[in-house]
């Protein structure tokens, strides 16, 4: 297969929730490969350190304060996306917010309606519009939403969380039916435990290591940047026959 297929020259990316952890490590990636990319988070100051970090691959990089579970919000900054890149080939439905606290018994409506107003609702809004642009231009294109394995396994004290990334599962699942016939592509990410602000001081609990890093054969968490290959895939046209599918990246710990 040529490296050309891989060559993002002339796509544009928006990655939602990428300035840090993977949607970072995706951006990086999408931008080292030449396309051009816009990045969503609600933190300013994070936004201005990763917009910097990606102008720095020469292509064009802007970011934007956005709380995908606003729906006008989204709906606005997507339209400001548009105007800035000329366009959104591929969309990345990375943002997502992670609580494992508090007991399900205990567990309020406060805190179960958080979650999904922004894993589910976000993913809905940010995937929704991305369609609707991509329907416009009438060129195709390719989403992906970051899922997770507790999509498709058990997570205790985490059950509003498992809930989202499943039901993110069940939306990519019925979007790459529904869009095939129009060039739209749809896929999920299914990562492991990966190093970042929201995992970091779960993964250093000694009693946490103890009891999960000897069950991922590669012996170490992961890491931003070993999600950046998935996402140059899927922007490219070396994956322009795969939808529909779930991608798991974990170091192997799904299947030990």
């Amino acid at each position: 297969m040529s490296a050309s297929k891989f060559n993002l020259t002339g796509k544009a990316a928006l990655i939602t929730g990428g300035n840090g952890g993977i949607g970072l490590g995706m951006a990086k990636a999408l931008a080292e490969a030449g396309a051009d990319v816009c990045i969503w988070g609600r933190n300013e100051e994070k936004n201005k350190s990763a917009e910097v970090m990606l102008k720095a691959f020469g292509q064009q990089a802007l970011a934007m304060t956005c709380d995908v579970s606003n729906e006008q919000a989204v709906d606005e900054c997507f339209a400001r996306t548009v105007d800035a890149l000329g366009k959104v080939d591929v969309c990345f439905a990375n943002a997502g917010m992670h609580r494992m606290t508090t007991p399900f018994h205990k567990m309020d409506a406060d805190e179960w309606r958080l979650i999904f107003r922004v894993n589910m609702d976000g993913t809905f809004f940010t995937l929704r519009a991305a369609v609707r642009h991509m329907l416009e231009r009438g060129h195709g294109g390719s989403l992906v939403a970051t899922s997770s394995l507790s999509g498709v396994s058990a997570m205790a004290r985490g059950e509003h969380y498992a809930a989202t990334k499943a039901g993110v599962i069940a939306m990519i699942r019925s979007i790459a039916v529904e869009y095939a016939k129009y060039g739209i592509r749809a896929n999920a990410i299914l990562p492991g435990w990966v190093e970042s602000e929201m995992t970091g001081d779960l993964l250093a609990w000694d009693k946490f290591q103890a009891a999960v890093l000897p069950r991922v054969p590669m012996r170490r968490w992961g890491k931003p940047e070993d999600y950046g290959a998935i996402a140059v895939y899927f922007a490219s046209e070396a994956s322009t026959y795969h939808t529909g599918d779930i991608v798991v990246i974990d170091g192997g710990y799904h299947c030990f």
